[in-house]
């Protein structure tokens, strides 16, 4: 259902702080604005509007760009007077609408901000946060409080890392600095100093991973935040490649683990309730889902490592099982052993 942005007529619109905001104008105000100053036929130009609203031209040019494509207004260049005008008359700026799902969306990204929280990423966050919610303000009919009561995000395992950790490495990846920290690999006695050109800071599964080009190895590697310990920005910068997509490095993994450049197909076959959340959900983009008899369904993926692969079978327990890669299957098989050893009754 769609639902009509406009203003309340029991009381005047709320103004929005704009210091706290960042914004001369909320955008929807600015527009409404614009269109006055159009509709007035002195035919300004994007200088004298900046001016007049103070933004920059820019953000002029995209307004202006989105009233004509998006609110269709007939809005034209006059190259002789040098200036806007309608091609047409015009009341007033369309009514725009704003569906259930792109509030509900709003919403999903101010909670996201609970799983940034302590991170320098918060201030920004809320800031963008603050600014849509800016544009919106007093113009939706829709409780957002009561929408807000009605939906929740539960998260587990999440990691914490220090501000000041997190701010330097962060700093790092922003300014393309190279990065030389102590690190502490899993199931490792010691820690090693290490020195990387990171490229990329990302969240995955709530754990904070830095992706970089390690110097000594000479390849991509994956750092997670919590094993990294006394990061110094070093004074060598680096020109990050611009080929570079995560999307693209993580292709072939179920979650940050990377094998060699061969895939291997897996094959898993679930049966019981398990059959039936491992069919609601996309678990990787390679996957595919085949209808087994019995209620049962078959998923095949390309991956390039197993190490993930492994633990997700794992927690299906006995209404999973592995029927390619054979060295999966011994993955499985080793770890199935190693458990019931853990539970056998010890010996009198």
């Amino acid at each position: 259902m769609l639902l009509q942005l406009k203003k309340k007529k029991t009381a005047p619109p709320k103004r929005v702080d704009v210091s706290s905001v960042g914004l001369a104008r909320p955008p929807l105000e600015r527009m409404s604005r614009l269109h006055d100053l159009i509709q007035s036929q002195t035919y300004p130009n994007c200088t004298l509007l900046s001016e007049e609203l103070e933004v920059s031209r820019k953000t002029i040019q995209r307004d202006l760009d989105f009233m004509r494509d998006r609110l269709g207004l007939p809005i034209a260049y006059d190259g002789q007077r040098f200036g806007f005008y309608y091609t047409k008359p015009v009341d007033s700026v369309p009514e725009m609408e704003v569906s259930e799902g792109e509030l509900v969306a709003l919403l999903i990204a101010q909670k996201a901000l609970q799983q940034h929280r302590g991170t320098v990423y918060e201030g920004p966050l809320r800031s963008a946060c603050t600014k849509i919610a800016a544009a919106l303000d007093d113009r939706v009919s829709v409780d957002i409080t009561d929408l807000a009561s009605r939906i929740s995000f539960k998260e587990q395992g999440f990691n914490e890392v220090s501000l000041e950790l997190f701010d330097t490495v962060g700093r790092a990846v922003r300014l393309s600095r190279v990065l030389e920290f102590l690190y502490k690999k899993l199931g490792a006695e010691a820690e090693e100093l290490r020195r990387i050109q990171p490229y990329h800071l990302g969240c995955i599964n709530n754990q904070w991973y830095v992706f970089g080009w390690d110097l000594e190895r000479q390849k991509v590697r994956t750092f997670a935040l919590t094993r990294l310990r006394d990061p110094k920005l070093l004074r060598a910068r680096f020109q990050r490649p611009v080929d570079f997509s995560l999307e693209t490095f993580l292709a072939d993994s179920m979650g940050v683990f990377r094998g060699g450049k061969e895939l291997e197909k897996v094959r898993i076959q679930f049966e019981g309730w398990v059959a039936q959340i491992v069919r609601e959900r996309v678990w990787h983009s390679s996957e595919k889902k085949t209808e087994l008899p019995g209620g049962g369904v078959e998923v095949e993926l390309l991956l390039s490592s197993l190490e993930e692969v492994e633990r997700w079978v794992l927690g299906f327990g006995a209404n999973a099982r592995v029927l390619q890669p054979p060295a999966l299957v011994e993955r499985i098989q080793k770890a199935a052993k190693e458990m019931v050893a853990l539970y056998r009754p010890a010996r009198a």
